[in-house]
């Protein structure tokens, strides 16, 4: 199976490829989509729907899944985050139902162990558990493979994760 993991972003959406054989997990590719920050909106917007498809023709995924939104502080940010994770969504969901998420805090947890892990714990754990040489940059496509291998580790419960 191939996972599609994805860390919605205007500016940076994150996302990385994996591939599940049983209880292996082998890295595909990892990256990231990114739009200008002086282009007008629906520019931006069009640029990721476009990246999104060019993805799901490339790695041709079996399921995808989103890290859930999470905003603190700036909500004028989050919109702008909500507009970019609508049409990545569109995207995936043109082609397949597969679609699911996670909270960061999930994420923490099926990568660590640990639900309050820092960046660095869990992009080591993506690092180790995909047997790579170094970690993953920048930190969109470490999260984004996070989100994969979240996903990878929850086969056994995905329906609870599936977006309604």
């Amino acid at each position: 199976m191939v996972i599609l993991g994805i860390d919605p972003g205007l500016a940076t959406l994150g996302y990385g490829v994996i591939k599940v054989e049983g209880d292996r997990r082998r890295l595909i590719q990892f990256g990231t989509l990114t739009t200008p920050a002086g282009q007008p909106m629906p520019q931006r917007l069009r640029a990721i729907y476009q990246g999104m498809n060019q993805l799901l023709d490339i790695y041709a995924p079996d399921e995808v899944a989103f890290e859930e939104l999470f905003f603190s502080k700036n909500i004028t940010t989050g919109i702008a985050v909500s507009h970019a994770r609508g049409v990545a969504l569109l995207a995936v969901v043109q082609r397949t139902d597969n679609l699911y998420e996670y909270t960061p805090m999930q994420i923490k947890q099926a990568v660590t162990g640990w639900g309050g892990a820092d960046k660095h714990q869990v992009q080591m754990m993506v690092k180790t558990l995909l047997n790579m040489r170094e970690i993953a940059r920048p930190d969109d496509a470490a999260d984004a493979l996070a989100v994969a291998l979240t996903h990878a580790n929850s086969m056994n419960m995905k329906k609870m994760f599936k977006i309604q």
